[in-house]
């Protein structure tokens, strides 16, 4: 359960180390996309953070669709024209 205190946004301050190369890195990087060495590591630390729980998705499933969706990737696919041509081209590495 939230409380107020975790809806407000209020600043903190978040200390880290890092070498003077990192650092004119990111400072010249934040000069060229025009914003200040904080505003451009607190968005790049947002973006990584959002990607990091993106790719964190969980599918909820019943045991059975489960078994379903095994016993689909299982099966072979269906003979169609596009797979047949495909399996009878050469690759491009063995082709001479």
């Amino acid at each position: 359960m939230s409380t107020p205190a975790d809806t407000q946004n209020t600043p903190e301050t978040l200390t880290i180390r890092m070498g003077s190369k990192e650092r004119n890195l990111i400072e010249r990087a934040a000069k060229a996309s025009g914003k200040n060495s904080n505003d451009f590591i607190l968005d790049a630390l947002r973006r990584a953070a959002d990607d990091a729980l993106l790719n964190q998705v969980n599918i909820v499933v019943t045991p059975e669709a489960y078994a379903e969706f095994l016993a689909r990737l299982d099966m072979p696919p269906a003979p169609n024209a596009h797979l047949l041509e495909t399996m009878q081209t050469k690759a491009p590495w063995n082709k001479k």
